[in-house]
């Protein structure tokens, strides 16, 4: 078992509601895929007018500070407008991001995207995707789908975009996430960013109901929910550090995001390492992510999440740095004893864990502090995660103990 991770040696990220380096953004809902455990429904009429999305713009103009928009769905790919909406989006100040399964994707449409402003793709692929020629695919039998898709863009964008992967982890595929570090890190010239995405199911634990405004509600009506009936266990960020850290000794997490109700919960954990596709030499620490995110506040106005990728790859430029900060020269420490990696390339590459809602073993429900996530809707701010229980109930469900069974139905019972 690998050292636990305590959050009061790593940098809190600044990052908050009204001033974020993400925002997330639903120009539909429509999509070209199954996920088991999604938490949004799949809509074949989701497609948003494209004066809607832009009002959904504004509404994030006005609440809230960002660095990047986060184009989501349902399948952004397959939106009829979305060449156009990322260079509205561009347009404005934001980078352009888009999260996408990957499988509308072409040369053409990553060259149209270059042309119109688009800094970076998180392409979202695991083995509980139901994709056409990919069934009963394990995690790594998918990594050629992942290379397939990040050549694409690297070759098509010119170098000019940058590519993530997401990966849901389920309690079957934790054992995974080590072969996944090792593919990401054989692929930092054009992988710029490992996402591991900790599942959560709606199911209730046994002792809670769920309610919405004082009313029992079924929470089985809402779609993030695996298929099978049992609630799988919850993993939690500290797993995922210990899988990292087979593939990775020296992983260490430099920056988090606390829970709404748990300030020990690492809900978006991140680390940043330094190396090339055969070693890593080293991980930022907490002072360097604090130096780079006030660094991009006080320049650009704006708190950091998405690089592009031409910062990724000149990494030799922040050596410097070692002057002042010792995770810096303690990577450059281990260049300068490894004569074969002078003149080798030196990236960056960020390795990031999100742990979902947790509910409370009093029912509360802890979020993301600060979510980078949320999402506009209907003139407000809300969690992406949860607007389905707005869709379906008009507000968001809270927990509870078990209504209690009465007398009488305890004696007709027996």
């Amino acid at each position: 078992m690998s050292a636990t991770v305590d959050h009061r040696t790593l940098y809190r990220l600044p990052w908050n509601l009204a001033d974020n380096a993400i925002t997330w953004l639903e120009p539909t809902t429509k999509c070209n895929l199954y996920c088991e455990g999604c938490y949004r429904e799949n809509d074949p009429a989701g497609h948003k007018p494209l004066q809607t999305v832009i009002e959904e713009l504004d509404t994030v103009k006005r609440l809230r500070t960002s660095d990047g928009i986060s184009i989501a769905g349902g399948e952004p790919l397959i939106y009829p407008h979305i060449v156009e909406l990322v260079r509205y989006i561009s347009s404005q100040g934001w980078k352009p991001i888009l999260n996408s399964n990957g499988q509308a994707l072409t040369s053409e449409l990553v060259a149209e995207l270059l042309d119109a402003g688009l800094v970076a793709f998180t392409f979202h692929v695991d083995s509980h995707q139901s994709r056409l020629g990919w069934h009963d695919k394990t995690e790594e039998n998918l990594n050629e789908l992942r290379l397939r898709l990040a050549q694409t863009v690297a070759q098509h964008g010119k170098g000019r975009i940058a590519c993530s992967f997401n990966a849901t982890i389920y309690p079957d595929t934790l054992d995974q996430i080590p072969m996944l570090v090792d593919w990401a890190q054989e692929n930092i010239e054009i992988v710029h960013t490992m996402v591991f995405i900790l599942f959560r199911s709606v199911r209730p634990k046994s002792s809670f109901d769920g309610f919405v405004c004082g009313e029992k509600v079924d929470v089985g009506e809402l779609v993030y929910q695996l298929d099978t009936q049992e609630v799988p266990r919850d993993i939690v960020a500290q797993e995922a550090v210990d899988r990292i850290r087979r593939a990775y000794p020296e992983f260490n997490p430099c920056g988090y995001l606390n829970g709404t109700e748990d300030p020990a919960a690492f809900k978006w954990l991140v680390g940043v390492r330094m190396g090339n596709s055969r070693r890593m030499f080293g991980c930022w620490d907490s002072k360097m992510m604090e130096r780079v995110q006030t660094l991009h506040h006080r320049w650009y106005g704006t708190y950091l999440a998405y690089s592009r990728p031409g910062l990724m790859r000149r990494a030799r430029v922040m050596l410097p740095v070692a002057l002042v900060n010792k995770s810096v020269a303690r990577s450059f420490w281990n260049l300068v004893t490894s004569p074969r990696d002078w003149f080798a390339p030196l990236r960056l590459q960020a390795v990031t864990i999100i742990q979902p809602c947790d509910v409370l073993p009093d029912g509360r429900q802890s979020m993301c502090d600060g979510c980078p996530d949320i999402l506009p809707y209907k003139g407000r701010l809300v969690w992406s995660c949860r607007v389905d229980e707005l869709e379906k109930f008009g507000a968001f469900v809270t927990f509870g103990a078990k209504e209690q069974e009465s007398v009488e139905e305890i004696l007709t019972s027996s």
